[in-house]
């Protein structure tokens, strides 16, 4: 497929997935020629959403594993695809179903809260998900005074700042590419751009929020550096919003915080491999019965819990 030209590829997938009737899902971290092609483009919590409303039977993630799994389970009378297969997430490896099982015994009183981010059997042993975008909507509904948050600790942390009246239990997790962001970088970059509000991710570190301007997930962040009156933005998440807010506001200027902020599996993902699984059908996600069943109930109470 080397032979012929990304237009010519993009052109390709538009009428392959219109001949196929799949609907194709894109990660805001996703490269931007993949989020061109796309039907819809969004955070985990967006796409969630937009995967169980759809009326069609096949939906093509392009995204990380775990994404693509959570709407299997969310739709498992539809075909669901994962173009790259090795596409994971690191964070996502970090908690185990025997680390869950753990945290449960020494706090039987806690709520599991997992944050999206994690694997069906995760999934299967939690109370209820959260992402990003709703995790202090949620847990803002618990009745539970005891919380087991897992994986992300920095995320946890930002959401127990809120709830000071509960107790927070975390695991050590994190997402490498918003963790690794030091301080420096941020003051550096307030240096350089005086005027640009920082903009954060809070899968960063405590230490970094504590000099932001602005705390969001993906969404959030883009609809602030959208709507705000602000020329300038010092941006702390996945390089690919700063790319996606350059091309839509080319009236303000973007600066991405740090090299490190740049997800290798998000990035895994081309044209090639989405044009291969429309004219396949290949890399299906397969998940038994049970797995769904079991892995299904978190995601539904997290859904429900933030109806429109």
């Amino acid at each position: 497929m080397n032979n012929i030209s990304n237009n010519e590829k993009a052109e390709k997938i538009l009428r392959l997935k219109e001949e196929a009737g799949a609907l194709v899902l894109a990660h805001y971290y996703q490269n931007l020629d993949i989020q061109h092609v796309a039907d819809y483009c969004g955070d985990s919590f967006e796409l969630a959403k937009r995967a169980r409303s759809s009326d069609k039977n096949i939906i093509v993630f392009c995204g990380v594993s775990f994404m693509a799994e959570s709407a299997k389970i969310m739709n498992p009378e539809k075909r669901v695809f994962l173009p790259r297969a090795d596409a994971g997430c690191q964070m996502a490896d970090m908690v185990t179903p025997d680390i869950v099982s753990k945290m449960k015994k020494e706090h039987p009183q806690a709520v599991v809260v997992c944050y999206i981010n994690s694997s069906a059997a995760t999934k299967a042993l939690s109370d209820i998900c959260v992402t990003s975008s709703n995790a202090l909507k949620i847990v803002g509904t618990l009745k539970e005074n005891e919380i087991i948050f897992i994986p992300d600790k920095n995320l946890g942390a930002f959401v127990a700042k809120h709830f000071p009246d509960k107790k927070f239990y975390f695991m050590e997790g994190w997402c490498p590419v918003h963790h690794d962001v030091d301080i420096e970088a941020l003051r550096e970059a307030r240096r350089l751009h005086p005027e640009a509000p920082v903009v954060i991710h809070p899968e960063c570190r405590e230490e970094i929020l504590k000099e932001s301007d602005f705390i969001g997930s993906t969404s959030g962040i883009l609809d602030y550096c959208r709507e705000s009156d602000k020329k300038e933005f010092i941006v702390a998440t996945e390089r690919a919003i700063v790319e996606r807010l350059k091309e839509e506001c080319p009236d303000k200027k973007f600066y991405l915080m740090s090299s490190c902020l740049v997800c290798p599996n998000m990035k895994k993902t081309r044209l090639d491999d989405l044009l291969y699984t429309l004219e396949t059908l290949d890399d299906e996600i397969y998940m038994t019965e049970e797995e769904i069943r079991a892995a299904r109930l978190p995601l539904e109470r997290m859904l429900n819990a933030v109806k429109d």
